[in-house]
């Protein structure tokens, strides 16, 4: 069975475990004050091309997701994402158990939630006469790339920013697959652009070539206080941070983490070509990683016969899409044999 479910069933690039066995006996101080974690929040404060920034080791995604939410949101505030936004679907109620509850918008099949969208809902709460009796809109929560795959062009999160800076909202990206939006054909959008337009936003380890692992990168000095008490009441404090340090330094030295994505993203890439020059339709046009090819439901049986893709949505009776996600560590001959297997397939068919 070769896997295509998921872009983190491998375990961690071959250079980060050699520098992890190298420093494996070297004596360091706990909790993230260490000499590697100092070097890499330095790499990522250059990628970034901003000295004024605070990095932030966080254990994973969710830790990430909870933390910063949780630093920034007073009891009576709520987070606005997409209806099918991350943290609305697939934390398991993680934001609602700090206390805050996430309003989920309507959205394109993309998945990207536009700065309209929450202008019109930021008009909306204030705008109702009961609108002490609502959770208060705050801060608002992006993905880049998004679950279905999308990745947001300057333009667009330019104008989010700026709506939400007119609104007085704070706006967080999450960056699980950061690595993957950013080495996209379609991606116009850098570290760079990220700090000129987002509050907080975080750069994604766990999915991108390490065993475990986000930074979190803060911009507005108005959040930047005491945030090491959140991850630490939260759960997402290693004593042992060096491990995340040293995954992070590794990455960002001689463009690693770029390298890496490119190839991902380039198996994606080349996957979905075949299928469409073979006539396959796509739930959404392929941009990075994460591709959704539509197949009638009997050749979705013998493709998972040999390997293990996940469902994403009916589409009719007959037909759903499913989802093919490729990563750092995807081999090229893998992805060759699921071309010629689907391609035998549907010609069976």
């Amino acid at each position: 069975m070769i896997y295509f479910n998921s872009d983190y069933t491998e375990g961690a690039h071959p250079l980060i475990l050699e520098r992890l066995l190298e420093t494996n006996l070297c004596q360091t101080v706990g909790y993230g004050e260490d000499e590697y974690c100092e070097n890499a929040r330095n790499l990522i404060k250059k990628a970034c091309g901003r000295n004024d920034i605070d990095v932030h080791f966080l254990v994973g995604g969710t830790q990430a997701n909870t933390t910063v939410i949780a630093s920034i949101l007073k009891p009576y505030q709520a987070a606005v994402s997409t209806k099918i936004g991350h943290i609305n679907v697939h934390e398991t109620g993680a934001i609602e158990a700090t206390g805050h509850k996430v309003i989920g918008l309507e959205c394109k099949s993309d998945g990207k939630l536009s700065a309209k969208a929450v202008e019109d809902f930021y008009n909306a709460h204030w705008n109702d006469v009961t609108h002490e009796h609502q959770p208060q809109p705050k801060l608002v929560y992006i993905s880049n790339s998004t679950e279905n795959g999308a990745v947001y062009k300057k333009s667009e999160l330019k104008a989010l920013s700026e709506v939400c800076k007119k609104c007085g909202l704070y706006l967080f990206l999450d960056g699980a697959r950061l690595g993957y939006a950013l080495a996209s054909p379609e991606n116009d959008l850098t570290l760079n652009d990220l700090c000129e337009y987002c509050d907080v936003f975080y750069i994604g380890g766990t999915k991108v070539g390490a065993l475990f692992g986000e930074a979190v990168v803060i911009i507005n000095p108005a959040l930047k206080e005491d945030f090491r008490y959140n991850i630490k009441q939260r759960g997402g404090m290693l004593a042992k941070g060096r491990l995340l340090g040293l995954q992070f330094e590794t990455l960002f030295t001689d463009d690693l983490y770029f390298k890496i994505s490119h190839h991902a993203v380039k198996l994606a890439f080349k996957i979905a070509d075949a299928l469409t020059e073979n006539g396959v339709k796509f739930l959404s046009t392929p941009i990075s990683n994460q591709i959704f090819p539509i197949f009638t439901n009997e050749v979705i049986k013998r493709i998972e016969e040999k390997y293990l893709i996940s469902f994403w949505e009916k589409v009719d009776e007959e037909r759903s899409a499913i989802r093919i996600c490729t990563s750092w560590a995807t081999k090229e001959e893998n992805a060759d044999k699921l071309i010629k297997d689907i391609l035998e397939i549907i010609k069976e068919k």
